[in-house]
């Protein structure tokens, strides 16, 4: 766990270049669960207020945004935070207005959705894997501004987070999900071809920042090399952004179970699952 030091006070670790200590598993798990709790009162205040919030994630391969998503969303209800995750665009996307399939996916009243990427696709892996044209990318970044103009005119309140990583943390979750059977899936082939192109995203991102980083749809940066701290800096940063209120609660008593009446199990074989554990 990462000592507590007084303002301009350093720990030892950071005297000596080495940034904070790592944070325990008991440490995050504690401030987790403390967020989760505000993230409830968020998600009610949401419902109760009929707000409409778009949290959008972007950053580099293997910066942690599906781990980010996962801890804000796994103690809320899907009902009202839907994590939208788009493949590929279909022939019939293809010919459509380039944001149109996304903009089907805004929240509406009483809904938080959260984009695993989003229309920034285009300014990012579609512009340095030569998916889009030059000039495609250039409209994109002049259009994109009053197009999330309009969708905070419209009462959306919309963040945007970049995940940053340095490149040898980056190497170091790369190189882990090919040894590691169960997150064989988060590797494709396009994230290997991306892999090499690293100051290539790097000039998109800044031209993508520049272009659309504006007073009222600005972006959140996040130093993600620490996995655990990156999700509790942006829990924190994202409760922040939208003021809410913890609602009063009725006080929830368990209403009495019915008598059996006579009831009986039934006395036929059951299909019942081997129980190996």
């Amino acid at each position: 766990m990462a000592k507590h030091t007084k303002k301009g006070q350093e720990t030892k670790d950071e005297k000596e270049g080495q940034g904070p200590s790592k944070m325990t598993a008991k440490a995050y798990d504690r401030e987790l669960a403390n967020l989760h709790v505000e993230l409830v009162k968020l998600q009610e205040w949401v419902r109760h207020q009929g707000l409409k919030v778009c949290i959008v994630f972007e950053g580099r391969d293997g910066a942690g945004k599906g781990g980010t998503i996962k801890a804000i969303t796994e103690r809320v209800s899907p009902r009202i935070f839907r994590v939208i995750a788009l493949p590929a665009p279909t022939e019939r996307e293809q010919s459509q207005m380039y944001i149109q399939r996304y903009m089907r996916h805004f929240p509406a009243a009483g809904e938080v959705v959260v984009f695993d990427r989003s229309w920034y696709n285009r300014a990012g892996v579609e512009r340095v894997m030569g998916f889009c044209t030059e000039e495609q990318t250039e409209r994109f970044l002049q259009m994109t501004p009053m197009a999330e103009r309009a969708m905070c005119d419209s009462g959306i309140i919309l963040l945007k987070y970049w995940l940053e990583v340095s490149p040898e943390e980056q190497t170091r979750r790369l190189e882990a999900r090919i040894e590691d059977g169960r997150k064989l899936w988060k590797l494709s082939p396009m994230d290997l071809k991306s892999y090499s192109r690293w100051y290539d995203y790097s000039r998109a991102r800044d031209a993508m920042f520049l272009a659309t980083d504006t007073d009222f749809a600005p972006w959140y940066l996040a130093r993600s090399d620490d996995k655990k701290r990156a999700r509790l800096n942006i829990i924190r940063h994202l409760l922040s952004q939208i003021p809410y209120e913890e609602l009063p609660r009725e006080q929830i008593t368990l209403p009495k179970r019915q008598k059996p009446e006579g009831y009986q199990e039934p006395d036929r074989p059951s299909r019942w699952i081997p129980e190996v554990f």
